[in-house]
């Protein structure tokens, strides 16, 4: 996947696990399972808006292009 997803480094920087954020948020922790492990084919904006307001981080904090392009798998 060419964009990375840095959530796991976030939740130890701020002392909050998964399920915290998830009640936070208000997604469920399998959904949550998906995006930090990168699997993820999309994430609705609201849904970032929430995690960084509740991280108090940036987008980019969390998601980061590697330099590569993915072609489309379908």
């Amino acid at each position: 996947m060419a964009i990375r997803v840095h959530l796991d480094e976030l939740l130890r920087e701020r002392g909050m696990t998964a399920k915290e954020l998830c009640a936070k948020v208000g997604i469920t922790e399998a959904n949550l399972s998906i995006l930090r492990s990168g699997k993820a084919r999309g994430v609705r904006f609201g849904t970032i808006n929430r995690i960084c307001y509740h991280l108090g981080c940036d987008v980019g904090d969390i998601l980061k292009f590697d330099g590569n392009l993915e072609e489309d798998e379908a």
